[in-house]
């Protein structure tokens, strides 16, 4: 691990390209020695290793903080402009039927997932360049999380094995989320569907193999189909820090009784909901109630940005 941290610091200096390192090199040979004792074919192992080379972006982008905090104040209207919830509103309408259909097959509302395509890839858009066996082998190599990209890269194996794909159709972020959706491998092999029994699941080119995974994704994790993700609200001073978070769950009746308000200052709806009170940018910042739903989405993203992102465009696609 340290040798491996010395070679990434020294990078900029060394004459010869990171590509080139032989501890990668040495390391490459590891992985395929692990990757037959897990089952993976001699054939598979032997086309996927073919062109492996370190994909340095990954580990800068990996490695390095973003020196800007963003709050919500400044994410949300970079996440969700008025141009994507216009062409979120086209795309809904072009696609009702096909959503329609897988929504009432999962129970899944079609605007959330209309909502996660459009954030996720922009509507298919941005699903990533980078070939994976390399993006993953090198973020296992760096070391910082390596049994995590290591398990990564052994079922995006498995994925070309059963999915008979060439290594070179096998593209995603730096990070390895794939397709239109971003699953990672370890979802895919978990959560992707054969909407429409071509034989293939497509998540980078068939909409209704995309759209059948991520609902499907929801459905398994939980998602509750009658109900919203949950909603900005208004906290009356002095409210009790202690009641902040996940950790805590209430009845939207109790939260009413401790002085919580819609954002516009009515009264909370009445209904038998549970939520907890979330506060992402801390105490003073915007607060939510958060729904069982909303914690299905952090199943799919732990980022509370993320989940106010895709709950803030799915509503605004039926608004």
């Amino acid at each position: 691990m340290k040798g491996r941290l010395a070679l990434l610091l020294i990078s900029g200096v060394i004459s010869y390209p990171l590509q080139a390192s032989p501890d990668f090199e040495h390391y490459v040979t590891g992985l395929k020695q692990e990757a037959l004792a897990a089952g993976i074919s001699p054939v598979t192992v032997a086309t996927a290793f073919a062109d492996i080379h370190l994909i340095e972006v990954a580990i800068r982008h990996d490695k390095n903080q973003p020196e800007f905090k963003q709050t919500l104040a400044t994410y949300i209207p970079r996440a969700v402009p008025q141009w994507k919830v216009n062409q979120a509103k086209r795309l809904y309408r072009q696609y009702l039927p096909l959503l329609t259909k897988i929504g009432a097959e999962y129970d899944v509302q079609p605007r959330f997932i209309v909502a996660l395509w459009g954030i996720e890839t922009n509507f298919g858009k941005l699903t990533g360049k980078y070939p994976l066996v390399s993006s993953l082998a090198t973020l296992a190599w760096e070391g910082r999380r390596e049994a995590f990209f290591k398990g990564q890269l052994f079922d995006a194996l498995r994925i070309l094995e059963q999915q008979k794909m060439a290594p070179a159709d096998l593209k995603g972020s730096w990070a390895g989320a794939m397709g239109q959706v971003q699953f990672m491998p370890s979802s895919y092999l978990k959560y992707a569907v054969d909407q429409d029994g071509d034989g293939k699941q497509d998540l980078w080119g068939n909409l209704a193999d995309v759209f059948g995974s991520a609902a499907n994704y929801l459905h398994q994790n939980g998602w509750h189909g009658d109900e919203t993700w949950g909603r900005l609200v208004r906290v009356p001073a002095g409210l009790d820090p202690a009641l902040v978070g996940l950790e805590e769950t209430r009845a939207l009746s109790a939260w009413q009784a401790l002085g919580v308000r819609k954002a516009d200052g009515s009264d909370l709806p009445q209904a038998s909901l549970q939520a907890s009170l979330v506060q992402p940018d801390g105490e003073g910042g915007a607060a939510y109630l958060a729904y069982p739903n909303y914690r299905v989405l952090r199943d799919w993203n732990r980022s509370h940005y993320f989940v106010v992102a895709v709950g803030t465009l799915a509503d605004r696609i039926v608004e």
